[in-house]
């Protein structure tokens, strides 16, 4: 059986599209320069790092972000190393100021009642948009619960989080893990197609240095230095490695942009506070919105 479209039909359909006026839906991910990192329906973003690089708290606070400004959005989170409530000590100490470490071992004081109240009433705000996977961590199981949580009524479109996908694996028995992951993301492709937005984590590979030592120096980081590297790659509309510039630069981190299958990349300088593990840009880079979309939406972060 044959299965095409005539260049008549496309170009009909893309011109009704072009003039129609409606603006590609995308999901508003923090403020500034924050905001430009693109999460979209269809669309599977990519954020590779090296072990203790802080992409998963990275990861998490772009999700918890979208869900806070973006009221009709769900999120299903698949983490195969980190619990809710450990997931959710870091987003408590990241809106509320309030040290993780304090958090962590639950030695919160009176003092800290005012930010603590509010950074809750942030994430009651968007719990039951909320959903995190329990084993097994298979995109079998990530499929099934996308589906059971949509069926609940909550929201609107979807946003998966995948972390990190080398420990996620498609259903069946596979050969070998590169096999495996150009399977998985056959599999992420096609949650993409019936409409979700993915943040996909991946591990990246030790590189060589002048010396020949292994390491993850992360100047040298670059699209092959994801493990398992080749679908990845390939399947994700933007590629991103989150890199830690501890010797140029104390505290910063650089967000590498390495694809845009959509646009053009732009590394986006980062601070991090390892305390409240919150990233924000770098303070003195363009912005492209100085708006603050949480004004309207589930509040602002706690601010000194």
């Amino acid at each position: 059986m044959t299965n095409f479209i005539t260049g008549t039909d496309a170009i009909g359909n893309w011109r009704d599209s072009a003039f129609s006026g409606k603006p590609r839906r995308t999901f508003c991910v923090g403020i500034g320069e924050l905001a430009r990192i693109e999460v979209a329906p269809k669309q599977i973003t990519l954020i590779g790092g090296a072990p203790g690089s802080g992409k998963t708290a990275f990861t998490m606070q772009l999700a918890i972000d979208a869900l806070r400004i973006s009221p009709k959005l769900r999120c299903v989170v698949c983490n195969v190393e980190m619990g809710p409530s450990v997931l959710l000590d870091r987003q408590l100490a990241r809106l509320s100021g309030v040290p993780l470490q304090t958090i962590r071992n639950r030695a919160i004081q009176q003092n800290h009642a005012d930010r603590i109240d509010m950074a809750f009433s942030s994430l009651d705000n968007l719990s039951d948009r909320l959903c995190f996977v329990r084993p097994p961590f298979d995109l079998g199981n990530v499929a099934s619960t996308v589906d059971a949580f949509a069926s609940l009524g909550h929201g609107g479109d979807t946003l998966i989080i995948c972390d990190y996908i080398q420990r996620i694996p498609p259903p069946g028995v596979q050969g070998d893990k590169r096999g495996s992951i150009d399977i998985a993301m056959n599999f992420l492709r096609q949650f993409a197609d019936a409409g979700a937005a993915l943040l996909v984590v991946a591990s990246v590979g030790r590189t060589k240095d002048s010396r020949g030592r292994s390491s993850y120096d992360g100047d040298s980081l670059d699209l092959a230095s994801f493990k398992e590297s080749g679908e990845l790659e390939f399947g994700a509309d933007d590629a991103f490695i989150l890199s830690p510039q501890s010797k140029k630069s104390p505290g910063t981190h650089l967000l590498k942009h390495l694809k845009s299958r959509h646009g053009q990349c732009q590394d986006l300088p980062l601070n991090f506070d390892g305390s409240n593990q919150s990233f924000k840009p770098v303070p003195g880079n363009v912005v492209s919105d100085t708006s603050d979309p949480f004004s309207t939406h589930g509040g602002a972060e706690w601010k000194p």
